[in-house]
């Protein structure tokens, strides 16, 4: 446990939720370590939200942001946003799901041939046979570990590296998680669309999921101070540059719980079938092949039936975000601080997972 002092934990929701679950949320809350901690849970459509963390409250007037209002980095959990707009455009008829890659981007010439052969369903799902960052990122980054270099990497320099980047193996035929290969999927939106990819993401899915607290891009207002894996040196605020797709949204803890309520109930909202798509199974990765992922969520079994989930983390901020259709459950949780001794993910999957396998109702009645 940390050394420092935390302030206490405050609930920013309805209390009507079983005393049960609002004492796991409680008790998950304490596990988690950093400056900033916030956990919310949604059950059946009730709400309960929990802050905590070692930063020392301030003294100063006006007082900060609190916890719960903070727009948070989250990083990977980026990606689940730019897949959902990609199969919002597919329903619309703007490109297909299992267009090339090349198709979108004409002008670019593509010498190997297992490049042409990438469509964007292999970007989004991982299989396009791309390594994880490029490889002219990767000297800054063992050099300069907490410098970001995605900032100075725009556009034309991620499709002129694509372009000279021959894939690992043949796409479609194994998984390896690559941030390269799903940053590709903003300029191949934009140039089909004939929007750019903030614009695109904004009026598409921000703004018809109520998510009003989510931006694109570089830092906004009201943003969380991320904190390096001792929890007290800040780490510098993230700009993704051309890798905004993947990594580069902000979101604050409510909208992320909005979020994940709207893949419980779909037909609830205007992007009902393209919440739907991005749930359905596509492939087997992992050790083994024992994992499951759809267009864009890892997907578990639980004894009461699956639980989707993505995490994220940047330089100084982690996130977790996660639900399960059957108890119509959702879990969202970000803290100011990255690494593992932060204890934020493994906990909230765990919360997840908990309470996926507990028949227990909203009422907090069991079932005969």
């Amino acid at each position: 446990m940390s050394t420092h002092a935390r302030t206490p934990a405050t609930t920013a929701a309805d209390d009507r939720l079983p005393i049960s679950v609002t004492n796991r949320v409680a008790d998950a809350l304490a596990v988690i370590e950093a400056p900033d901690v916030v956990l919310a849970v949604s059950r059946r459509g009730r709400r309960t939200m929990m802050t905590a963390g070692t930063r020392t409250p301030p003294t100063t007037t006006p007082p900060r942001t609190p916890r719960d209002e903070l727009r948070y980095e989250i990083g990977s959990l980026t990606k689940t946003f730019t897949v959902l707009l990609l199969a919002d455009l597919a329903r619309a008829g703007v490109l297909s799901l299992d267009d090339p890659l090349a198709a979108h981007l004409p002008a670019l010439p593509l010498p190997h041939p297992d490049s042409r052969r990438i469509t964007l369903r292999h970007l989004a799902t991982h299989t396009a046979g791309l390594p994880r960052i490029p490889a002219d990122l990767v000297p800054g980054a063992l050099l300069h570990p907490y410098t970001s270099g995605y900032a100075r990497y725009d556009t034309e320099r991620l499709l002129r590296t694509f372009a000279r980047t021959r894939p690992r193996h043949r796409p479609g035929t194994r998984w390896h998680y690559s941030n390269f290969g799903v940053a590709l999927l903003a300029p191949a939106m934009a140039t089909a669309s004939g929007t750019d990819y903030p614009t695109l993401l904004t009026t598409r899915v921000l703004h018809p999921l109520g998510l009003t607290g989510t931006t694109p891009g570089p830092a906004p207002t009201a943003g969380a101070v991320g904190h390096r894996r001792d929890g007290r040196t800040p780490a510098p605020a993230m700009d993704m540059g051309a890798f905004t797709g993947c990594a580069g949204v902000h979101s604050t803890p409510g909208d992320l719980l909005t979020y994940a309520e709207a893949h419980l109930t779909p037909e609830a909202t205007p992007l009902s079938l393209p919440l739907r798509d991005v749930q359905i199974p596509q492939l087997r990765c992992g050790w083994r092949h024992r994992e499951t992922h759809t267009l864009t969520w890892y997907h578990h079994p639980t004894p009461n039936g699956p639980l989707l989930f993505h995490s994220g983390a940047t330089f100084g901020q982690q996130t977790f975000l996660g639900f399960h259709p059957p108890t119509q459950t959702a879990v969202a949780a970000v803290a100011t601080r990255r690494g593992g001794r932060c204890r934020l993910v493994e906990t909230a999957y765990g919360l997840l997972y908990e309470l996926a396998a507990d028949p227990l109702r909203a009422d907090g009645v069991r079932p005969a």
